[in-house]
């Protein structure tokens, strides 16, 4: 087993805890090579739901079985209703592990996620299987689970090794590449917004990640339609991004490379239990339609040669903090998530003299800025034809949001994260309103 050729090679050698991962046909027999990298003496457990153990966990059990690895009984989950990835069913899987058993999670975002803190919580390393191309946790530091309603990532170490067979994953439905689809897109904006961020001295690039991420982007994302057709090659690719952006994670420390504002409109959908037809909307469709949503903002503000010509005018318009504490409370029914909100956002504060300094900066460096801004990133109608094209949903309509609540839930995405993006710029500018009221108010005739 080796770690894949050139730039995924290149990923591996750069992350801080997996050492290992096959991409490929027939990569499942790789996982008793994987077996290797656990600690001496130790039993392996299969982790997965009841559709993943059939996809992959039985063949993974057999395999491991047939090399002489020790193993405990599996542990299985249910597979319908999709399962919540909620920290309080990783404690109890933590509880579930056999003394000092390795799991080894089957399964594609939740499943990964779940087993991944588990492991954190007992002390152990994990492998993992991928079932499906549909998101970038795999290989990425931290599990996003829900903690009293609120989505958090909490910090836990990567899997040591990435086992992503393309025939399995081939075999998935379709819609679940469509996610994996959504969720790589979303790369594109959390790009522009490392780089706004940066730009404003919030938050320095770091090269590396940046680049591991970024620079075959477009060429990851170039075959929606192949996805939808199961094509290999566009399943490969997807599958070889999606792992590459939790590498990058591993590499930089957390999710800055990956997640962005595309990702606050997931978490804000998620938090809150979007269903649409009796099932979750998966994170990977809210993440492209929160792509969408982002493109449609950066567009607005790309069009605009200078922005910003009163700083003095943004300044006295910052309403004080004691008003954005009743506007953050008032947004969320559910108190505590209101209450994490308010913390979130007090960590963005900044007192009048640092703003100032934040926004004279932004008049600065918007024209250099803007060139690269606009040479990197595509159109919202561009993103939306793409996400149609492998069968995701490209509008918030779409997932069962209406032009309303899109307006009000703009806003509110920017409040459940601390993480500088082109959001805050907007509020900061007292540019959010009017972009929003500009790009989806009522009568604009346009869709995100």
């Amino acid at each position: 087993m080796d770690g894949g050729t050139g730039f995924l090679a290149e990923a591996v050698r750069a992350a801080s805890v997996t050492r290992e991962v096959a991409v490929g046909a027939g990569a499942l027999r790789s996982i008793a090579l994987a077996a290797m990298l656990a600690p001496e003496g130790r039993k392996l457990v299969v982790i997965a739901d009841a559709n993943t153990y059939a996809a992959a966990g039985k063949a993974t059990d057999e395999i491991l079985r047939a090399a002489d690895v020790p193993l405990a009984a599996p542990i299985l989950l249910p597979g319908s209703p999709r399962l919540k990835p909620d920290v309080n069913l990783a404690r109890d899987i933590a509880g579930r592990l056999a003394e000092r058993a390795i799991p080894v999670a089957v399964g594609s975002g939740v499943v990964n996620d779940l087993v991944k803190y588990a492991g954190a919580l007992a002390q152990r390393p994990y492998l993992c299987v991928a079932t499906a191309a549909s998101m970038d946790g795999y290989a990425a530091s931290g599990a996003a689970l829900l903690d009293g309603g609120f989505k958090r990532t909490f910090d836990c170490p990567p899997p040591l090794a990435v086992i992503a067979d393309l025939d399995v994953i081939a075999k998935a439905p379709s819609e679940m590449a469509s996610w994996g689809f959504g969720d790589l897109a979303g790369k594109m904006v959390a790009g522009a917004d490392w780089m706004l961020a940066d730009a404003l001295g919030e938050e320095a690039i770091s090269p590396g990640p940046f680049a591991m991420v970024q620079e075959r982007l477009s060429g990851w994302l170039g075959n929606p339609a192949g996805l939808r057709d199961g094509d290999r090659d566009a399943l490969e690719g997807l599958i070889s991004g999606l792992l590459v952006s939790g590498f990058a994670m591993q590499a930089h420390g957390n999710s800055r490379p990956a997640s962005g504002s595309d990702h606050q409109f997931a978490h804000l959908w998620e938090m809150e239990g979007l269903s649409l037809d009796g099932e979750r909307v998966s994170h990977g469709v809210c993440v492209g339609v929160g792509c969408v949503v982002m493109l449609a903002l950066y567009e607005w503000l790309l069009a605009r040669k200078q922005p910003l010509a009163d700083i003095d005018a943004a300044l006295a318009a910052q309403p004080v903090w004691s008003a954005t504490e009743s506007r953050v409370r008032a947004a969320f029914d559910d108190p505590a998530l209101a209450e994490r909100a308010v913390a979130e956002m007090a960590a963005k504060r900044r007192e009048p003299a640092a703003l100032r300094q934040r926004l004279v900066r932004f008049v600065e460096v918007w024209p250099s800025l803007r060139q690269r801004l606009a040479a990197r990133l595509p159109s919202p109608t561009k993103m939306r034809a793409a996400l149609a094209a492998c069968g995701a949903p490209s509008t918030a309509e779409a997932i069962g949001i209406t032009s309303a609540a899109l307006r009000t839930d703009i806003q509110r995405a920017r409040m459940i994260r601390r993480r500088y993006t082109l959001l805050d710029l907007l509020a900061d500018a007292g540019l959010l309103e009017r972009a929003i009221h500009d790009v989806f108010g009522k009568g604009t005739g346009r869709e995100a």
